[in-house]
């Protein structure tokens, strides 16, 4: 028997690495590491793991390291899933653009317009549950809300610069679905 969340609220370490080994099952996780893989990135056995975090996040991907999933924020497993789903977004586009500079904050901001659009963070359901009620144009809303608050962790960028780095490279990253043929 699993021990009780270490955070109320969230679950244990074991707890979240389960509900990982249950998202690498789902057709979207599947999807996206194999075409990781297409791209010449493979995944080993250890690059999504969980752990508990201190920052208040729910996840990260870093190059080279891979993908964490902050157990201590984690409630379920749809919120696992979706956190995976996003990281791994975000090591396609590492995996795919040779230069991608996380330092640079149009590069940075880029790969998150896109981790919020294709991966269903933004879908209507999850913004009701998280008390924003419009229903016209908030999809792009919540995804610029999102990709200034995932920037904001960003050392290297200002919010204004990494505002007008999300205004500069918005039309061509938001349209850029790869590796699906068009936004799920």
């Amino acid at each position: 028997m699993a021990e009780t969340s270490s955070v109320k609220g969230g679950s244990t370490v074991e707890e979240c690495q389960d509900m990982i080994r249950r998202s690498l099952r789902t057709p979207m996780v599947k999807f996206l590491k194999e075409h990781l893989e297409k791209s010449g990135c493979r995944i080993g056995d250890n690059f999504i793991k969980a752990i508990h975090c201190d920052k208040k996040v729910s996840g990260g991907y870093v190059r080279g390291q891979g993908i964490i999933v902050c157990s201590n924020y984690m409630n379920i497993q749809d919120e696992v899933n979706q956190v995976v789903i996003h990281e791994l977004i975000h090591a396609y586009d590492d995996c795919r653009a040779a230069n991608l500079e996380w330092s640079d904050c149009a590069h940075h901001a880029c790969s998150e317009i896109r981790a919020g659009h294709l991966s269903g963070d933004c879908h209507y359901k999850r913004e009701l549950l998280r008390g924003y009620l419009k229903i016209r144009g908030h999809e792009q809303e919540c995804v610029r809300r999102r990709v200034m608050k995932s920037m904001a962790g960003n050392p290297y960028c200002s919010e204004s610069a990494s505002r007008d780095a999300m205004e500069a490279v918005w039309d061509v990253c938001y349209n850029d679905t790869k590796p699906f043929d068009r936004a799920p």
